[in-house]
């Protein structure tokens, strides 16, 4: 019963490159106190401005999720904070030298390995989690967030490109830890290579390659070693999602039914889903017992334990 917040034994750190930026940046991330928050310091800024990962931050949802204020951003934060979500990280310092998390491989996996390589910490303090009492659905032409009351955390969702490859492509996930480290964080952000030289005359994808992304021509994968799965598309697709349900700072129980969403939509959500106060209700459990008397299931996030070197 993961009822209690979670925070990182010590700190690790690791160095990339940022994916739009194509800035080579360095990330520490530090163990915080209960309460606090996943929170994103610019050491490479006069007086290392904090930004909290809150949606009141969100300045852009360009192709990835943009936090900031005062001026100072930080940008593409989803996977990191889908790692945090899917170990069940409240509280942390993230400390950049540089305006962009870096992409690693494009997935989550190697923010998972190093949060995992260090160990995760049970604090004293409770978790607070968003039940759905009521259905809440947001629509934008053929896009749309549909939550339902729910047992337990689910995401459906489902994709529909105009590509041979990524025709209405349908995952569910029944979250759980070990379910999102197993079947989703490894799930790489994609892209087509007609687009790419766009993107760069407009500023972005600067630092996207082969070796942090799936790159499609108009029928085929150009990676050497193709897909992690068959359906890689539409599971990182729910790693972003996960990663944007990640900045409210605590887990939701509902039923997610998501048709064709991006970052845009889903902070959009999450904005209009809290001004609807009746379509939910904020809990914490004070023991295993409490959790087991509910009608709800919450996240089983996993082993606070190290993995061995």
């Amino acid at each position: 019963m993961d009822y209690r917040q979670r925070t990182l034994r010590d700190e690790v750190s690791c160095t990339g490159i940022g994916l739009h930026t194509g800035k080579k940046v360095k990330v520490t991330i530090k163990p915080a106190p209960s309460d606090t928050g996943i929170k994103f310091i610019r050491k490479d800024l006069t007086g290392q401005p904090v930004i909290d990962a809150h949606s009141r931050n969100v300045t852009d949802t360009m192709l990835s999720t943009t936090i900031g204020n005062n001026g100072h951003r930080i940008a593409t934060i989803e996977h990191l904070m889908a790692a945090f979500f899917g170990l069940g990280i409240d509280n942390a310092r993230v400390e950049l030298d540089g305006p962009e998390v870096p992409s690693m491989d494009g997935s989550s996996a190697p923010f998972v390995f190093l949060l995992k390589s260090v160990g995760i910490k049970e604090q004293k303090d409770l978790k607070r989690f968003m039940i759905i009492k009521k259905t809440f659905k947001l629509q934008d032409g053929n896009r749309s967030i549909c939550i339902h009351p729910s047992k337990e955390l689910r995401i459906t969702y489902t994709i529909d490109f105009d590509h041979p490859m990524l025709r209405n492509q349908r995952y569910e996930l029944r979250f759980s830890g070990k379910d999102f480290i197993n079947e989703i964080s490894r799930a790489r952000t994609f892209g087509f290579l007609k687009d790419v030289r766009v993107l760069r005359e407009n500023g972005l994808a600067k630092g996207g390659s082969l070796d942090n992304a799936i790159i499609i021509d108009d029928f085929r994968i150009i990676n050497e070693d193709g897909l992690r799965y068959a359906d890689e598309f539409v599971r990182h697709k729910i790693l972003d999602f996960i990663g944007d349900l990640a900045i409210l700072g605590f887990p939701i129980i509902g039923h997610f039914e998501v048709q064709k969403s991006g970052h845009y939509l889903n902070q959009l959500m999450l904005k209009r889903l809290m001004d609807k106060e009746k379509c939910w209700e904020m809990v914490t459990f004070k023991n295993p017992d409490e959790c087991k008397q509910t009608s709800v299931k919450i996240p089983v996030f996993g082993s606070i334990e190290p993995i061995p070197a």
